[in-house]
């Protein structure tokens, strides 16, 4: 028997020796899982190395490395799940840091598992042919790219039903009462903190009990839990700069964008074999049970197709979501309206409808799927932007399969050259409003994470269109003339065409109207002049929110329901200029528009 597959029977009973002497100084319960699961696939992976290869020598060295790469791979997920399981806890030895390290630990193994099983089939077991050499290099070389989840990122089950849902929410709102109350204690009897940086923030710890460190911590956590309505919430929160968020809450935000919380494979399976049936496997040559990242609506793996090769990510959206979306954002906005968070004014009640409304749309991914495709085409050439490829007959409404491409998230951008910053911004500038105003369809998204760049082929992929509507010529038609009276400096344009889209009844005071349209002049400030407009500078989202109170106490309407989301992607926009600190012309981009721009009346 070959040299190698003796080094790795050794290191399996090494294996072995080890866990039963870990087991052994744990509980009874640990005993059991170990010889019920773990030494069942450790005898499996150890009777295939000893004598499966020695009678296996006419299957193909493909065939071969798959059933020593799938052995290893199931001895490695039980052992993990021992280490995972309750049997271990509050253990001496098992600490939650040797926890973590090992979780990392075996999931590079399970990633390289296939590199065990090509160890040993080497030329003294079976003889390779240059076919073979070929079919191995396909099947198991490394995924080029580099995304991952965040080493904040942990696992656990999602509540999938409403009363599940509902305990962790009543959980946050007892949390942040108990955190409101310490502050105000705090506040009375304590030193006084060092609160400068705070201060110019709306949301800051320095304006409300509720919004202390301890009890962001607390909301981000349950967000991150419990996924959905109440996360997508809160990743709209985490792209906003200081005038709105302060340094400190906006640090502690950053979780929820790239380290949600990632479902255990057990749930996630539940998921494919509703969708796929039992036999999903047999679609793909490699399938990754461990999640890449990890959103609101659902998680991402990669897997090789069998048919193909192709390479390929599989979205999976968590268990119960799209059912509890209302009750969610309703138990949130119950916390918002008893933390006295909203401000009076806000018309909160319309934009939850539009956000409800938007988020069952996201939750479909047939509907996502065909948006990929309208994008894919409309983009077709572009200099800039390249949508990946998506494969509609694997997937349902549960489960999104798209190209696997590489790069990094915007918000990784930011010490790129200024040229490659600018390109960026331009072009995330020139889609805007090419998608209102040329497509009347908008993905209105801006999280960061749904944006890749990639400096190889400078090229912006364009990663997720769940969020995307489209816009009747009647609203654009109207609101284009807002951008062009903005860019124009034409307050009397802005007044007259924001009455006739319903941004006001034409019943507003003096003072209301006033600031309406200080807020449309200031966002038009890029568009007005022929001149690189500096948004690393700029401080346009400091002045709107300036201009903020005094529109809530008088605004007499809630806003057009387009220009909820609308306004979402638009802001994105812009904040993400100013977070790159691009330098760029933004005037062409709204002139090449507004010429070529076809009313409908």
């Amino acid at each position: 028997m070959s040299n190698r597959l003796n080094d790795l029977q050794g290191l399996a009973n090494g294996l072995n020796l080890l866990l039963k002497s870990l087991v052994k100084i744990q509980s009874e319960k640990s005993c059991l899982y170990y010889r019920s699961f773990v030494e069942k696939d450790l005898e499996s992976l150890k009777y295939s190395l000893e004598s499966k290869f020695s009678q296996s020598i006419s299957r193909t060295p493909g065939q071969n490395l798959e059933i020593l790469s799938q052995k290893t791979n199931a001895f490695l997920n039980q052992t993990q799940t021992l280490f995972r399981s309750a049997a271990f806890s509050g253990s001496r030895f098992f600490t939650s840091r040797r926890s973590y390290h090992s979780s990392v630990l075996f999931r590079k193994l399970n990633k390289n598992s296939h590199y065990l099983a090509s160890y040993s089939t080497t030329a003294d077991i079976i003889d390779k042919t240059t076919e073979d050499k070929q079919k191995i290099r396909k099947k198991f070389n490394v995924p080029k790219f580099k995304t991952k989840l965040s080493e904040q990122a942990k696992e656990s089950k999602v509540p999938s039903t409403r009363i599940e849902r509902l305990v962790n929410f009543g959980n946050l709102a007892a949390g942040l009462g108990a955190g409101a109350l310490s502050e105000v204690a705090r506040r009375a009897l304590g030193p006084k903190k060092s609160q400068q940086d705070e201060n110019n923030s709306i949301l800051s710890s320095s304006k409300s009990v509720f919004l202390t460190e301890e009890n962001i911590k607390r909301i981000v956590d349950t967000l991150c839990k419990v996924r959905g309505a109440a996360l997508k919430l809160g990743q709209m929160l985490s792209i906003q700069d200081e005038s709105l968020l302060s340094p400190t809450l906006q640090k502690i935000f950053e979780r929820v964008r790239q380290s949600a919380d990632f479902m255990p494979f057990s749930q996630t399976e539940k998921v494919l074999i509703k969708e796929w049936g039992p036999n999903y496997l047999d679609k793909f040559d490699y399938f990754d049970k461990n999640p890449f990242a990890a959103a609101s609506i659902g998680q991402v793996h990669w897997a090789d197709l069998k048919e193909t090769g192709e390479r390929v990510a599989i979205k999976i959206q968590y268990p119960g979501v799209a059912e509890s979306i209302t009750s969610d954002i309703d138990n949130l906005m119950s916390i918002l309206n008893v933390s006295n968070l909203l401000p009076k004014g806000m018309y909160a009640e319309s934009a939850i409808n539009v956000m409800k409304r938007e988020l069952l749309d996201e939750c479909n991914y047939i509907r996502e799927a065909q948006f990929y495709k309208e994008f894919g085409e409309l983009l077709e050439g572009d200099e800039a932007f390249l949508v990946p490829k998506v494969y509609m007959q694997l997937t349902t409404p549960n489960i999104l399969v798209t190209e696997l491409i590489d790069g990094q998230p915007f918000d990784k951008c930011v010490d790129l050259p200024q040229e490659e910053r600018d390109f960026i911004s331009r072009n995330m500038l020139r889609l805007c409003l090419n998608e209102l105003f040329v497509y009347f369809k908008m993905q209105t998204d801006p999280n960061w994470s749904n944006f890749f760049y990639n400096q190889e082929n400078k090229k912006i992929y364009l990663l997720d269109f769940g969020a995307s509507r489209t816009y009747s010529r009647e609203f654009v038609d109207k609101y284009i003339r807002i951008i062009k009276a903005a860019a124009d400096n034409d307050r009397e344009g802005v007044l007259k065409w924001s009455r006739d889209l319903k941004f006001l009844t034409g019943y507003e005071t003096k003072t209301m109207e006033d600031a309406h349209i200080d807020a449309v002049l200031i966002l038009g400030e890029a568009f007005a002049k022929d001149e690189v407009f500096d948004f690393g500078t700029q401080n346009t989202t400091k002045r709107i929110n300036d201009l903020v109170p005094v529109m809530l106490q008088h605004r007499l309407t809630p806003p057009p329901e387009e220009t909820y989301s609308l306004h979402r992607k638009m802001s994105g926009a812009f904040l993400l200029c100013a977070k790159l600190k691009s330098k760029i012309k933004c005037k062409d981009l709204f002139d090449e528009v507004w010429k070529n721009y076809k009313f409908s009346t």
